[in-house]
Order: structure tokens, then sequence, then C-alpha cells
């Protein structure tokens, strides 16, 4: 070996610390602790508990929690709606089936009508002749639904005989209403017209109808589609099963021809003025 590689050997040795043997350690009384062996069920609670939750997962927690809630929360509330169908026959059902579906047409047919007549406003060449006929018609219209003009068509005509003297002025009014959402288009009750301030109230044993009192049999006199009119009264829990069970008697028949001639005076607003010019 050459003096050139003992040298570099030589400085090497005195760069690198001096080894320690095992026994000098020892005799210095450097023990090392002993680590404790932990079970597989150990390990897995030491990772899990104390729990490390970031500010993502708690607000993504909070999220599920309301979204679980609200969900809670619908279920429950379509739960309520269908028990009131639950226990209805299938024939019933089919039958609130039918006046859906006759709602649905009569509002598709008004649909139409209404588009039949801003095409014939838009491609009249007398656009000012058609507006005028259609002004005519609209004033009749008007002044049957306002009860100042009479009024004939097909209808029903139901009879409600109250020999009890049980039946009250908001069990009228609800055969009212009942016949107004089915398509009634004008109403007359014992003579006296029904338009849309109508307002009914108790009168001792008989009922008043816009302060004219009527007593017993109250007899309806309806135009409308007697199709969808007569449906309406006979639904489950609808007007003719709830006066049944006043035990008053309910008749209902249909006629291609009903008139309704009661009438009621035009009358003039004290304050409201049209504010077209």
């Amino acid at each position: 070996m050459s003096n050139q590689d003992e040298t570099a050997e030589n400085r090497l040795r005195k760069e690198l610390p001096d080894e320690v043997p095992p026994a000098a350690a020892e005799a210095a009384g450097e023990e090392p602790e002993p680590q404790p062996v932990l079970t597989g069920r150990q390990r897995l609670v030491k990772g899990l508990w104390p729990p490390r939750v970031t500010r993502a997962q708690l607000i993504v927690a909070l999220l599920l929690f309301g979204l679980g809630f609200g969900l809670a929360v619908q279920v429950a509330s379509n739960s309520d709606g269908d028990d009131a169908l639950r226990g209805a026959r299938q024939e019933d059902l089919v039958r609130i089936l039918d006046e859906l579906d006759d709602r649905t047409q009569r509002l598709e047919d008004e649909k139409q009508g209404l588009e039949k007549q801003r095409d014939e406003l838009e491609n009249s060449s007398n656009q000012a002749e058609e507006a005028r006929k259609q002004t005519v018609e609209k004033e009749r219209q008007l002044g049957i639904l306002a009860g100042t003009v009479a009024a004939q068509g097909p209808g029903i005509t139901v009879t409600i005989d109250d020999t009890k003297g049980t039946v009250e002025a908001d069990m009228l009014l609800d055969a009212i209403q009942e016949l107004r959402a089915a398509g009634a288009e004008a109403i007359q009750v014992n003579g006296v017209r029904v338009v849309a301030g109508t307002y009914l109230t108790d009168s001792g044993n008989s009922v008043s109808v816009d302060g004219n009192k009527i007593n017993a049999p109250y007899r309806f006199k309806v135009i409308g589609k007697p199709q969808d009119l007569e449906p309406a009264l006979n639904i489950p829990g609808g007007v003719v099963q709830t006066l049944e069970k006043e035990q008053a008697t309910v008749t209902v028949e249909r006629s291609d021809k009903i008139v309704v001639d009661a009438l009621r005076a035009a009358e003039q607003p004290d304050y409201a003025r049209s504010s077209s010019r």
C-alpha cells in the first residue's frame, strides 16, 4: 500500500466517530424501554378514537342531516294525503279520476277558445268589427255572471228536502262552491240568483240568501255540463253524503234545458272607476 493511500485512510478514521460497542452501552446503564404489544382490536380503537373531524366533514354531516330531515317531512306529508283516498272504493276512485279528467279537458277547451279569439283578432281584415263583436259577446257573458240577464242551457236541478230542519247555510254554501268548481255558469236557488258576492246565513229554521229568506225544499237550478256537475256532488265525503248524514233527501236530475231567469239589479260602484282611457 502506498504512502498516499495510508494518509487518506488515517484522515477518514479521524473524521468518523468511534463505534460504541453494545457492551459499553449496557455498562453505562442505558436500557431500552420495552414497547407494549397491542392486539388488533386495541389498534383499531386507537385509530378511531378520539375522532379527528375536519371542518369539511362537519359541514357535509350537517347537510346530510338536513337532507334526511326534509325527506322525512316530505314522506310524512305524502302519506297524510294518501290516507284521505285509501279507504275509498274502486268505483269512487274511478269517478274522482273521471272528474279530474273532465276538468282538465274543460280548461283545455277554454285555452283553445282564447287562442282562437287571439288568432281572429290578429288575422281579421276588419279588426275593429271583430273587436266590436267580441265586446258584445263578452258583455253578454259578464251579464250572465253578474245575474243581470237571464240564461238557459243544459244543466241539472238539485232538490234538497229537509224535513228534520237540520240543513244549515254552510251546507248549501258547500253545494254552491262544488257546483262552481265543476263548471257551473249560472245558479239559482229558490228564485234567488247566485252571483260572485252571494252570501248565505241561517235564519231560524230556514236559510237566507243575500238577505232573502228561503224555505225547504231547497231547489238549485244550475246551468253547466251535466256530466261534470252531478259527479261533483256525489264524490265520497261530498255534498250529497254530508246532507244525507243530516237525514236530508237529495235528488239530482239532468236536463238539456235549464232556465235561470232570476235577475239581479246592476249595481253602480260608489268609488271604483274604470282606469282605461
